[in-house]
């Protein structure tokens, strides 16, 4: 009678979720739409968009996510698909995977980097610790 359908990743193209400055999120955010964190999180995040975090964001933890931009700081492993731009005032420590890369003067990288073109799934962990292709 009232049949929701969920709606598809094409549906929320344009529509962005946020996190503005002065709200800290301790646990993991999984989201099929593109985000941006202005706030802190303290957790994993997962999406199947673009994650955007802004000059007073900070996450520690991991990423998964298609694009990502990033403006504030960064502490753990970031997976993405395609693009990762590190703007000027970027501060990355940890591990990184991605499709492309963009680094502005002045970002801090103090990273390991893996660059795979082309990538359309990332590697996930298993449960025996071997790495396996996720869609």
């Amino acid at each position: 009678m009232f049949k929701k359908d969920s709606k598809s990743y094409t549906d929320l193209l344009g529509k962005t979720n946020r996190i503005v400055e002065g709200t800290i999120i301790k646990g993991d955010i999984t989201t099929a739409a593109d985000f941006r964190l202005d706030g802190h999180l303290i957790g994993n995040f997962n999406s199947k968009g673009k994650i955007v975090i802004g000059p007073g964001g900070m996450v520690k933890g991991d990423i998964v996510c298609k694009n990502a931009d990033i403006e504030g700081k960064f502490e753990g492993k970031i997976q993405v698909a395609e693009i990762l731009s590190l703007k000027s005032k970027a501060v990355i420590h940890g591990e990184v995977i991605c499709g492309k890369l963009a680094v502005e003067p002045g970002a801090e990288f103090s990273a390991s980097c893996v660059m795979k073109p082309n990538v359309k799934t990332l590697p996930t962990q298993n449960e025996s610790g071997t790495e396996e292709k996720t869609a």
